[in-house]
């Protein structure tokens, strides 16, 4: 403890931010040792600051006057408006030399364990300031801790509303910082802030299955639309016509005059008809060419005799016709010829297995004999012997 007046100066000096009791003591010394004009200046100093400097009526810059020097410059960029906290803020901003707008000091932070609130702040002048039209964008240029976030997030959802472009100060790694030093919260905002050098010229490839069904669906469309182009021809019918490949080599009587004649009869008959359209059978004309077939002796010929002594007409069989009887007797004989065929086949396999049988066997065996068996006492047999 001093006497009087250096305890005040000390006590005084310690309320001032940064400065502790060891601090203050030490100033308080140097005061006491340092020159008298040197401290008068320095009293003068400060006597004269709070006289002259107040803060700037429009944006709460320090000024002597009521405008600041960035307000009263017309040079300045209108559009754009930095909010900050305190003024030495402004200074730090403007060393950067990348910002030419305005700026709008809030006088502080939102901290409520320091009793700084909203109503504390300068956000009632910023919302004033916001009907110059010619203002499109909002800096928040806060702090990185948490009244700066507290107080940027209470902006930005105030002033979101009313249409102006807000945006914040990006946070990430500092020039000459290492990776492996940042914290987390640090490199995942330099992530998120990220800067785009190029977009690029390549586009995002589809699925593949997704590409391989549109270019089927586009073959498929494409053969629709070639058939629908192309003329269908009308699809050809059956006609009266089919009896006239007949072979009628057994007729001696008709000749090439007569077939076409009964070709111009169908065809007469038929109504007609186009080729593609399926005409009406002539009776008539099946008939005559039925009769005009000779009939087998061998195996009518029974029948024939049998209907002449009774005076009737033999019945005329239909080339290719069989009866059910025939078609039985016919097929018991495929059968029996099957499996004689196959009973021959089975004996020359059986045979044939027996003859390279007994060569093998009489093949003598392909290993050398050595000259010393390997087991004394013992010698090789033929296993074919």
């Amino acid at each position: 403890m001093y006497e009087g007046a250096v305890q005040n100066l000390i006590d005084e000096l310690g309320r001032l931010p940064g400065v502790g009791p060891k601090s203050a003591q030490r100033i308080a010394f140097y005061i006491l040792n340092a020159d008298a004009s040197e401290m008068q200046k320095l009293s003068s100093a400060i006597t004269q600051v709070k006289q002259t400097v107040s803060f700037c009526e429009v944006c709460g810059n320090v000024s002597e006057t009521k405008l600041c020097v960035i307000c009263r410059d017309e040079r300045r960029d209108p559009s754009a408006l930095c909010v900050v906290e305190e003024s030495k803020d402004v200074v730090a901003v403007e060393r950067t030399r990348s910002f030419t707008g305005r700026y709008h000091v809030l006088g502080g932070a939102i901290n409520p364990l320091a009793g700084m609130g909203p109503e504390q702040l300068r956000i009632r002048e910023l919302v004033a300031r916001l009907s110059d039209e010619r203002i499109q964008e909002i800096i928040l240029a806060m702090d990185p801790n948490l009244e700066g976030e507290a107080t940027a997030t209470y902006l930005s959802r105030m002033l979101t509303p009313l249409g102006i472009r807000v945006s914040r100060l990006a946070s990430g790694l500092p020039v000459g910082g290492d990776l492996e030093y940042a914290d987390e919260i640090t490199l995942g905002r330099a992530l998120e802030g990220r800067r785009i050098i190029s977009e690029g010229t390549r586009f995002t490839q589809a699925n593949a299955a997704e590409e391989f069904e549109q270019a089927v669906e586009e073959e498929t469309a494409e053969v629709e639309a070639q058939k629908a182009a192309e003329p269908s021809a009308p699809r050809q019918r059956w006609n009266g016509s089919m009896f006239d490949d007949i072979d009628d080599s057994e007729d001696t009587g008709s000749t090439d005059d007569e077939g076409s004649a009964s070709d111009r009869a169908v065809e007469q008959d038929a109504g007609g008809q186009g080729a593609g359209e399926q005409g009406s059978l002539n009776e008539a004309l099946l008939e005559q060419e039925i009769q005009a077939l000779p009939v087998a002796s061998d195996q009518f010929g029974a029948s024939q005799e049998s209907n002449d002594a009774a005076g009737q007409e033999a019945p005329r069989r239909v080339p290719g016709s069989m009866t059910a009887e025939e078609r039985a007797a016919a097929a018991f004989d495929e059968e029996e010829a099957a499996s004689q065929d196959a009973g021959e086949s089975q004996d020359a396999r059986r045979a044939e297995y027996e003859r390279q049988l007994a060569e093998l066997r009489k093949t003598p065996l392909r290993t050398a004999k050595p000259d010393v068996p390997p087991i004394p006492g013992k010698t090789y047999v033929n296993p074919w012997e």
